[in-house]
């Protein structure tokens, strides 16, 4: 059986679907008993879903250029 350390190490792949059902079912039977996991299971697939409702805003052509080189620790020639 699976025990809170593990869930949390697990969380992202079982809310992403991505993990066998073997390990799915492990999760599910610690989570009928505990409650704290069940909260953060819960409270990570409500932030996921709101995020994937905000509407996403396209950054200006410059913008998103700029962005990118700082990303990559490149500096914008001026």
């Amino acid at each position: 059986m699976m025990d809170c350390k593990e869930i949390f190490e697990s969380l992202s792949e079982y809310i992403d679907e991505e993990l066998k059902d073997a390990a799915c079912r492990q999760i599910e039977v610690h989570l009928a008993d505990c409650e704290n996991c069940r909260v953060v299971v819960n409270t990570l697939r409500r932030t996921v879903t709101l995020y994937h409702e905000i509407p996403s805003e396209t950054l200006p052509g410059d913008v998103r250029l700029r962005l990118h080189k700082m990303i990559r620790m490149e500096h914008p020639k001026d």
